[in-house]
């Protein structure tokens, strides 16, 4: 059974993101973390930060940035879902947490632009 097209092209999205931040000099420590209270796309290490990174793709730019999706709803059910995750180990919560944003749109022939927002909301915990 093949993948449904905006899951296929939200998929195609969050490798190209992982890659991205690999190259970076990141290091994937877990990817779609789900839990009760929502779901973590990407959890990566740089240095000694804890980086939690929301991926979102959009087909189409014209209507308003990738960026602006990730509302403040939607930050503070990421913010609830990394409490979950920094409640599963105690060395995660000693550490200095960012919160990244991808914003991934496709361009006329397909390929994927993307964009790295760092430390796009900040946490109050």
């Amino acid at each position: 059974m093949s993948l449904a097209p905006h899951l296929t092209a939200g998929r195609r999205a969050e490798d190209q993101a992982l890659e991205l931040l690999r190259g970076a000099g990141l290091k994937l420590r877990a990817r779609n973390y789900r839990c009760p209270q929502g779901e973590l796309d990407l959890v990566m290490d740089e240095a000694e930060t804890l980086v939690v990174v929301e991926v979102r793709f959009r087909r189409d730019r014209g209507f308003g940035s990738v960026a602006e999706t990730v509302t403040t709803r939607k930050q503070d059910k990421l913010l609830r879902a990394t409490q979950h995750f920094l409640q599963q180990d105690a060395h995660y919560r000693r550490r200095p947490l960012r919160f990244d944003v991808i914003a991934a749109t496709e361009n006329p022939d397909g390929s994927l632009h993307t964009e790295w927002i760092k430390d796009a909301f900040r946490a109050d915990f």
